[in-house]
């Protein structure tokens, strides 16, 4: 599966910018404000000049207007620093890939090729990425960077998480994002792509992991992955099922018709509740149902999010 061939075929994404919700570090010229004031192209303010100081930025028409000297203070312009998490359990690579057509991806395949759409904008703006994959254990970390080599590093390891299941492997996502956040240095854009389908201590463990990150000054952006069909709708035929969970090996023998309301109510409940926290840590939601497709997704968060920045 060539990822990079596939993003040359999908049009809607090359023009546009994926822009910091808030202010950003960076180390190269770019075009992301950055908190720290230089003497770069775009003006922000005067301030008073004090003896001692360079002569080179006072405002001379100011000063024949005023008769006092300031010198006039600038915004740098930097890039983003972006990292990208990847939720590799087991779960996420529900349900099983039938062909290598990623126009119809399970939640592992859409995480993946969202990455990669991703990446391919962070390398259009010059900007520095990262990324992290973890199941049970850490699997990967690569620090945010920029170059040609880094970036084709980082989508060979997208297509290994793509091409090689976990089979049995359950997610510790507390531990792994509070290793993440104490690996991140400097404040970055975050995307986290998780199916959260956790009981209600394992998700008060996971937003006090993303509440960390949040205290470090890090924008965090959740793709909440699932399979609308199956996980919310429980959309199966009448007939007694095997319904096994795929990352312990527990399974339970059911009609699917007789748990289906019950079900729903359930998972729709969670789902809310869910929302509501992200809402309460200003965590950006994003409801990724891959029956809809990563394209759809993905380019209506960008739409939205320069049309509200």
């Amino acid at each position: 599966m060539d990822l990079q061939a596939h993003l040359n075929t999908i049009t809607g994404f090359n023009n546009l910018e994926l822009l910091a919700g808030q202010i950003v570090e960076g180390f190269i010229s770019g075009m992301h404000k950055s908190p720290f004031h230089g003497f770069s192209a775009e003006f922000a303010e005067h301030k008073v000049y004090n003896a001692g100081e360079s002569t080179k930025h006072i405002d001379w028409k100011l000063y024949a207007r005023t008769d006092k000297l300031y010198t006039k203070r600038y915004e740098e312009e930097t890039n983003l620093r972006c990292h990208l998490i990847i939720d590799n359990s087991s779960s996420m690579h529900y349900p099983a890939l039938k062909s290598s057509d990623l126009n119809k991806p399970n939640k592992i395949a859409f995480s993946v090729l969202a990455s990669a759409a991703i990446m391919q904008l962070m390398k259009k703006q010059r900007d520095a990425v990262g990324l992290s994959v973890y199941a049970e254990n850490f699997e990967f970390y690569a620090p945010e960077k920029g170059g040609e080599r880094h970036h084709h590093m980082l989508l060979n390891q997208l297509n290994q998480v793509l091409i090689k299941p976990n089979k049995d492997r359950k997610t510790d996502v507390y531990t792994n994002l509070h290793f993440i956040a104490e690996k991140l240095k400097r404040r970055s854009l975050v995307f986290l792509f998780s199916d959260l389908f956790q009981n209600e201590i394992q998700q008060e463990k996971t937003f006090e992991a993303l509440q960390h990150l949040k205290y470090n000054k890090h924008e965090v952006v959740l793709f909440h992955t699932y399979d609308s069909a199956t996980e919310l709708n429980f959309d199966f035929d009448s007939t007694p099922k095997r319904f096994e969970d795929i990352e312990t090996g527990k399974s339970i023998d059911v009609f699917s018709e007789n748990l289906k309301d019950a079900y729903y109510e359930s998972v729709n409940k969670y789902f809310n509740a869910l929302k509501l926290r992200c809402a309460q840590y200003n965590i950006n939601y994003v409801s990724a149902d891959i029956q809809r497709g990563f394209a759809p997704i993905l380019s209506t968060f960008l739409v939205e999010r320069r049309q509200f920045l």
